[in-house]
């Protein structure tokens, strides 16, 4: 099926049904017993990603110039419970930057790192700090939706233009900001994903868990909506909650075949553990807050159990992307975002190349701009949402996670 994106998908795989025994029961029988573990689906893993001809690449001609103190900067989580999901981001512009100063040696644009925590009540400092740095014309970021949320009108205010490309809190696009653009589709799009991938495993009974996050709690609003009679229990959590017990009761006790967790991967991973540690063997399931290697690391083996979406792009699949991101990593495979990461800097560093030298222009450059990207089509609304939906579908595999392919 065509779609508008910069990608067609080839997934060469063999679907299989796979019986996958669970972890030792150590407390209370019931939910994802041992039929769930004998009925389990592993969907085929995806093998290929093929990148349209026409993809921007941030190198652009080599015959750019511009002022030595052009500067576009990342402003997000470089510390914090969730940090990782923030440098995977920079990780991706550090890579466009780095390639696209090697190829135009009369345009060295400075990158710049202003970390938020990834934490709202933290965030506004940061943001300010940008703003007031007349040679910042463009910002990648925020990641997370709170934040974003807390420092909108700040670069409004500005006129400084940012593209997100990981805060998918739908509301953010309807706060009338024209600063405002999101690198990836939001929750109304993600939350159906999440349901869809549940009928894709076949499981009969879900829990929905949302976390206290403006993210979590925005694309759980969706996923209620759209799951009717399979969703059998609810419960939230807390930042920072360590002790899962009462919630590990309720979804024990509704018998529930699958987990939809709703957050981030800070409280996802013990969660997921614990779960699995009362004799859990049903499904979890995560959104792309949860779809990160640091969150396979904590969970240890009960992360065997996971599937996510993301509208994210499988980036070890682009081996030339793949390639340049890991001398930026110190070796790492790209993770969730860092496509996006190199995207939206290589959309501001074509404005630069194009002769851009104020927020103004940058800002009138990125509304109007439409471009494929490795990761997709990058064209906005006038509420700065991209008009490229792409849900992708995703898997834990050994101590990794790789995709499934589109979710359509």
């Amino acid at each position: 099926m065509k779609r508008t994106t910069g990608l067609s998908v080839a997934a060469v795989s063999i679907a299989a049904l796979l019986a996958m025994s669970g972890c030792a029961n150590q407390g209370s029988s019931g939910g994802g017993g041992s039929e769930a573990s004998s009925n389990r689906v592993e969907l085929p893993v995806q093998k290929k990603l093929e990148v349209s001809p026409d993809v921007v690449k941030a190198a652009g001609d080599g015959k750019a110039k511009c002022d030595a103190k052009t500067t576009i900067a990342y402003v997000g989580a470089m510390t914090g419970p969730n940090a990782q999901l923030g440098i995977n981001i920079y990780n991706g512009s550090q890579t466009a930057i780095d390639e696209h100063n090697k190829a135009n040696p009369d345009c060295q644009v400075t990158f710049k790192k202003i970390d938020t925590e990834g934490d709202p009540a933290k965030a506004t400092g940061p943001v300010a700090q940008a703003t007031k740095e007349k040679d910042i014309i463009g910002v990648v970021g925020l990641p997370f939706s709170g934040e974003s949320k807390a420092t909108g009108g700040i670069f409004e205010d500005n006129d400084l233009v940012h593209i997100s490309p990981a805060a998918t809190n739908p509301d953010l696009s309807a706060n009338g900001w024209k600063t405002f653009f999101r690198g990836l589709g939001n929750d109304n799009v993600q939350g159906p994903a999440l349901v869809k991938l549940v009928d894709k495993l076949k499981a009969e009974k879900t829990c929905l868990i949302e976390d206290d996050s403006d993210y979590g709690m925005g694309l759980a609003k969706v996923v209620r909506e759209k799951m009717g009679d399979k969703l059998v229990c609810e419960d939230a959590v807390t930042t920072g909650q360590k002790d899962f017990a009462p919630t590990i009761q309720k979804i024990m006790d509704s018998k529930a075949d699958s987990v939809i967790y709703s957050g981030y991967f800070a409280e996802g991973a013990p969660l997921d553990n614990q779960l699995v540690n009362k004799g859990f063997e049903g499904y979890f399931i995560g959104p792309d807050g949860v779809k990160d290697t640091a969150f396979v690391k904590q969970a240890g083996d009960a992360a065997k159990n996971t599937y996510y979406t993301c509208t994210c792009v499988p980036g070890d699949l682009i081996p030339e992307f793949a390639d340049a991101f890991k001398k930026v990593s110190g070796g790492d495979a790209p993770g969730t975002y860092s496509v996006e990461g190199y995207d939206t800097m290589t959309i501001f560093l074509s404005g630069i190349d194009s002769g851009i030298t104020d927020r103004k222009k940058m800002l009138d450059y990125v509304k109007n701009y439409d471009g494929v990207g490795y990761g997709k089509t990058y064209k906005w609304d006038d509420t700065g949402e991209l008009e490229d939906k792409a849900v992708y579908g995703y898997k834990t595999e050994g101590d990794g996670i790789v995709s499934v392919g589109l979710i359509e």
